[in-house]
C-alpha cells in the first residue's frame, strides 16, 4: 500500500485519491469555464500515483504536453457520507503541497471527444505530493501563497484563500457522490498559470506554512 510521510507523526496509508477540477477563477477562466456557474467537479488518480519530494518523475509516455499544477493536498483522517460542511474540518488530518501532473495533450483530445480523462489525469507518477503537516500544526488552512517555480522561473501563483470552493465546501460536496474514509487524498484545485514542462526541468512548489515539494523531470 502506498504512505505518504507526516511530520512527526507515523506515515498515512493512501486509500483513494480525489482531484477538484477548475477551482480557483482565474484558472477556470484559462481553461474556458464558467467560475460563476460551474459546481465543483471531480476526477481520480489511482493510490500508486504518488511521487515523493525530491524524485525524478519519468516523462510519461504518449504526450507531447505534460503540464504543471501547482495544489493545496487535504489528507482525512475520518469519514463518512453526507458530511455537513461546518462538520468538514473535523475530519482532516493535515495538509500537504502537490501537483496534478497532466498530459494536455490528451486530455484536450479526450474533451473534444467526450471521453474520459483517466489516462491523462491517472498515469503513473502523476501526483507527486510532499511530506503531510498534521492540522494540530497549522490550523484550518484557509488562506497563503500558493507557487510554482520551473528552473527558477515563477509560474505559477496565488493564494489558497481564493478557491472558488473552500476545503469545507469541496468535502462535503465530494462526501456527496462518495463514501469519505481515512487515508484519501483531496488535491483541492490550481491558480492559473498551467504550462508545459521538459525532461531537465526542476519544479519547486510552495504553500505558506507546508514544507515544499521539490521534482525533477526525467527523460523521456
Amino acid at each position: 500500500m502506498t504512505t505518504l510521510p507526516v511530520i512527526g507523526a507515523a506515515d498515512l496509508k493512501i486509500r483513494r485519491i480525489y482531484c477538484v477540477g477548475q477551482n480557483y477563477r482565474a484558472h477556470t477562466l484559462e481553461m474556458g469555464g464558467d467560475p460563476d456557474r460551474a459546481p465543483p467537479f471531480f476526477f481520480t488518480k489511482p493510490a500508486d500515483a504518488i511521487l515523493p519530494s525530491g524524485a525524478t518523475m519519468p516523462y510519461p509516455p504518449m504526450t507531447e504536453a505534460l503540464e504543471h499544477e501547482v495544489e493545496l493536498v487535504v489528507a482525512l483522517s475520518a469519514g463518512g457520507r453526507d458530511i455537513p460542511p461546518a462538520q468538514a474540518t473535523a475530519l482532516i488530518h493535515g495538509y500537504a503541497v502537490g501537483l496534478d501532473m497532466t498530459r494536455r495533450d490528451l486530455q484536450a483530445s479526450a474533451k473534444r471527444d467526450g471521453r474520459p480523462w483517466d489516462m491523462a489525469k491517472g498515469f503513473d507518477h502523476s501526483a507527486p505530493c510532499g511530506p503531510l503537516t498534521r492540522i494540530e500544526e497549522t490550523g484550518p488552512l484557509t488562506q497563503g501563497a500558493i507557487r510554482l517555480l520551473v528552473d527558477g522561473d515563477l509560474r505559477q501563483h496565488g493564494n489558497i484563500a481564493d478557491m472558488i470552493w473552500s476545503v469545507a465546501e469541496v468535502i462535503a460536496e465530494l462526501s456527496r457522490y462518495n463514501t469519505l474514509a481515512p487515508g484519501d487524498l483531496i488535491f483541492t484545485g490550481t491558480p492559473a498559470g498551467v504550462g508545459k514542462v521538459h525532461p531537465g526541468n526542476r519544479l519547486d512548489a510552495h504553500i505558506d506554512g507546508l514544507l515544499d515539494l521539490s521534482i525533477t523531470i526525467g527523460e523521456r
